[in-house]
């Protein structure tokens, strides 16, 4: 058995539909099922993998350095299982498991707090009176 993730691209982009990829997204949960399509009609890049929600809405494509290894192992009839595993502000990441059984998703990173609004504004509490 070999598990990955994988890096979703692609996920600012609208769909051929006009639904959009950011909301679908917003809508998955670390650990849902995510499926791989291969695309080989697809005019950009014959060798292609979308990747599609548990709700068959398109998230994106893999990035095109995994999409000739992991397809060639798809079109080989190799058994995979996929997760949504986790999105930030620029790509989204998936979870790959082939040979058998259902990937697990790894311990997360803790992220980085979020600047409280007012740490921007600096105040020098000791500096002269302005306009004294």
């Amino acid at each position: 058995m070999e598990e990955f993730s994988l890096a979703v691209v692609g996920i600012n982009y609208p769909n051929a539909d006009k639904t959009n990829r950011r909301f679908e997204l917003a809508l998955c949960a670390p650990g849902e099922p995510v499926r791989l399509v291969l695309e080989p009609n697809n005019k950009h890049d014959p060798a292609a993998v979308a990747v599609f929600s548990c709700r068959d809405m398109q998230i994106g494509y893999l990035s095109r350095e995994r999409c000739l290894w992991v397809g060639s192992r798809m079109r080989a009839g190799e058994d995979h299982q996929v997760i949504f595993q986790d999105v930030d502000e620029h790509i989204a990441s998936v979870r790959v498991r082939f040979g058998g059984g259902a990937p697990t998703l790894p311990v997360q990173r803790p992220k980085a707090p979020a600047p409280d609004e007012d740490d921007w504004l600096c105040t020098d509490t000791e500096g002269p009176e302005w306009g004294a």
